[in-house]
């Protein structure tokens, strides 16, 4: 599972499609509705939030509206809840560092097209839930 601090609108399709998947998946998780990933570390901050569903919510919605502008349909109707507002959670550029990497090792092999479309950025723009701070990866990121 993989719930990307980094803005969607740098995934490539095939990634686009599974974020929304694991994002449902975590959704499941927070609502009791399924025994697996009940402590994977990429749930952590979702659970810290107010409202873990709502905020969870808010994620989803933003990977949608991505998702509707490139011309897919993401079916809004499986989010739960919409709770949380932009910037509600803290993302270090740290993490968005790494997972940036991260994502340019994944393209590197499943789609060097799209990863030659992708800007040259030392730091990508956050998903709109988070609002970047200063630091170090997250403590409950793996690698």
């Amino acid at each position: 599972m993989r719930l990307w601090s980094l803005h969607p609108r740098y995934l490539d399709p095939q990634g686009l499609v599974a974020l929304w998947r694991e994002a449902l998946l975590a959704q499941a998780v927070l609502l009791g509705g399924t025994q697996g990933y009940r402590h994977h570390p990429q749930l952590t901050r979702f659970r810290e939030a107010r409202d873990p569903v709502g905020t969870l919510g808010f994620y989803l919605r933003e990977v949608a509206s991505e998702a509707t502008r490139r011309g897919y349909a993401f079916s809004e109707t499986k989010v739960v809840r919409v709770g949380a507002a932009a910037g509600s959670l803290a993302v270090t550029d740290g993490q968005l560092r790494f997972e940036w990497e991260h994502l340019r090792r994944k393209l590197a092999k499943r789609n060097p097209h799209w990863l030659a479309l992708l800007p040259a950025l030392d730091v990508p723009d956050p998903h709109p839930l988070f609002s970047v701070v200063s630091g170090p990866k997250a403590s409950w990121e793996k690698g």
